[in-house]
């Protein structure tokens, strides 16, 4: 017997299988540039949209991503900052500052260097669809919602601490709207949505971007005033506060000495680990999700076939060492991983040249980032909402889904909303676990005899009752199906039932049917048990509900059934 292979570096094992040559380092070159062309605004959006420094989210693309795909499972997964964090990251952000938001990330790796080593990456299959679909359009709701302020340049009357909190503020500030950049947003979705149809070929937010950076450049001579990212963030060289991001490579620092929500270091104690560690939990499970969902996606772009459990191993440890460099949390990016493979990418060497790409970026180009406006970052950030919201497929959903899975996707999508993410997955895995608990409880009944059942038994006595059980004897069913045993006419000596289409018996139907047993006893009624699976029979052995003469039997199929309860009645 084989052992399991370790769970890590998998991509790559895979690749070296598939055979590498110089085409395929060719096309994982052209896909790392198109791809970290495409990174280096997303990262810095997402970073400003979790609120934390640009710079942190190019960070995060800077170490995460080329240690995932160098452990990871998935051979074209591009992994860095995405839009699904937003709503999980911002309030860790606002609470405990950019030190517990690291450590936060930091623990989310650990969760999932756990998940991945106890092979829990299969589990994940069983997250309902419509609670995937209603949490992903909530947070493209969310993140659309957080846009707007900076799409017009609105000034908030305070920091909201909720999403209907935020509507409120928008509202009230939308009189104070800045016409510089609610052109520059407004002409950058423009771009956004003509570009893909003239040249698809040249990333679309690349020239929004530097449409708004031109347009934000004119407006500002004709005085019409553009917040630029360098107006909003700095950093210091020397003492001095310089406009922009750091032309420079993050300097390696323990999470927990990084500012706290009060500007000061954090203080590592247990009391701040236990508060962090419900949204380290919420972090892995939603990095789990997409890293994987993402996974799927490529393999079916390129017939591929990923390792799940490598690939969260892989997602662990990217969360688990950007942190020390100041990177936020990372998993594999749908849109990103698309464009990879659309771009030719072959390996894990892509997600590498993509991760080259950005630190080129930092090195060359860090001045020139100080000139983006904020309404064009918030316009990109418009675009990934919409695409991740998929409302053309919501719509369909909702319009063919049965009606449990329209109530899941909902509830999940409202709670993603109003209150946040974790919530919703909460409840929507309950209320869809409650759903499918009904569902199989009406599968499951207790009926007499259909026509081909009686025929076998050969019309017994009338001291004889039969029925059929069909379908898993469960706690969600198990009392309603044995309820129809107690239900019987004086004079009844044998019932027979025919249980040969029960799959499986959990604790509830077997103490459900240990108290039949008791009052039957009780009443002088015998039992007989026709056509067990062996599983069931284990079951009921296991449980001590064992074979007694005159009392319970189990028996091969119905004619034996008959035969038994015949000798039981002569013996009677």
């Amino acid at each position: 017997m084989s052992r399991p292979s370790l769970p890590l570096f998998a991509a790559w094992r895979q690749t070296l299988r598939a055979g590498y040559s110089w085409k395929a380092l060719r096309g994982d070159l052209s896909a790392g540039l198109t791809v970290g062309i495409i990174a280096i605004p997303l990262a810095m959006a997402l970073a400003i949209a979790v609120g934390v420094a640009p710079q942190h989210g190019l960070y995060t693309v800077l170490i995460a991503a080329p240690l995932i795909a160098l452990c990871g499972g998935s051979r074209f997964n591009i992994s860095g900052p995405t839009a699904a964090f937003v709503v999980i990251l911002l309030p860790i952000t606002q609470q405990y500052g950019l030190g517990g938001l690291l450590l936060c990330t930091l623990m989310a790796g650990l969760i999932l260097i756990s998940l991945g080593l106890l092979r829990a990456g299969r589990l994940i299959e069983f997250v309902p669809y419509p609670v995937t679909l209603g949490f992903t359009a909530g947070i493209g709701i969310v993140i659309a919602i957080l846009q707007i302020k900076d799409l017009f340049g609105l000034h908030l009357a305070g920091a909201p601490q909720h999403l209907l909190e935020q509507v409120n503020l928008l509202v009230r500030a939308l009189p104070g709207l800045q016409p510089g950049d609610t052109l520059v947003g407004l002409a950058c979705l423009t771009t956004l949505l003509i570009w893909p149809r003239l040249m698809p070929k040249i990333p679309a937010h690349l020239v929004a971007l530097a449409v708004g950076a031109l347009l934000a450049l004119a407006l500002e001579r004709l005085g019409l005033p553009v917040a630029t990212l360098g107006e909003r963030f700095s950093y210091q060289l020397d003492g001095i506060d310089q406009p922009g991001i750091p032309p420079f490579l993050p300097d390696l620092a323990l999470p927990w000495s990084l500012p706290g929500p009060d500007g000061q270091p954090l203080v590592l104690s247990f009391e701040l680990i236990r508060q962090l560690l419900a949204p380290a939990f919420a972090i892995a499970m939603l990095g789990a999700i997409e890293s994987l969902l993402c996974a799927v996606v490529a393999d079916g772009m390129t017939g591929s076939k990923h390792d799940p459990n490598a690939e969260l191993i892989g997602q662990g440890l990217g969360n688990l060492a950007a942190p020390f460099f100041g990177g936020i949390t990372a998993t594999a990016a749908i849109a990103r991983t698309a464009a990879n493979v659309r771009a030719g990418a072959f390996s894990p060497v892509a997600a590498l040249v993509h991760a080259g790409v950005v630190l080129a970026a930092i090195l060359l180009l860090a001045p020139l980032f100080s000139y983006l406006p904020m309404a064009a970052l918030a316009a990109l950030l418009l675009m990934v909402a919409w695409n991740m919201s998929e409302p053309h497929h919501v719509a369909h959903t909702l319009r063919i889904a049965p009606r449990s899975d329209v109530l899941v996707l909902l509830t999940c999508l409202v709670l993603t909303v109003l209150f946040d993410m974790v919530l919703a997955v909460g409840v929507g895995l309950l209320l869809a676990a409650g759903l499918f608990i009904k569902r199989m409880s009406e599968l499951t009944d207790t009926a007499a005899l259909n026509r081909q059942q009686r025929e076998a038994l050969q019309d017994l006595p009338e001291h004889v009752l039969a029925y059929a059980i069909r379908g898993p004897l469960f706690f969600g069913a198990a009392e309603k199906a044995l309820s129809v045993l107690r239900r019987f006419t004086p004079g009844v000596k044998v019932v027979v039932v025919d249980i040969s289409a029960v799959p499986l018996l959990d604790m509830t139907a077997l103490a459900a049917l240990d108290n039949v047993l008791r009052d039957y006893r009780q009443q002088g009624v015998a039992l007989i048990l026709s056509g067990p699976t062996a599983q069931v029979r284990l079951q009921l052995r296991r449980a001590g509900v064992q074979r007694r003469e005159g009392e319970l039997a189990y028996v091969r199929d119905l004619p034996q059934a008959r035969e038994k309860a015949l000798r039981w009645l002569g013996e009677a």
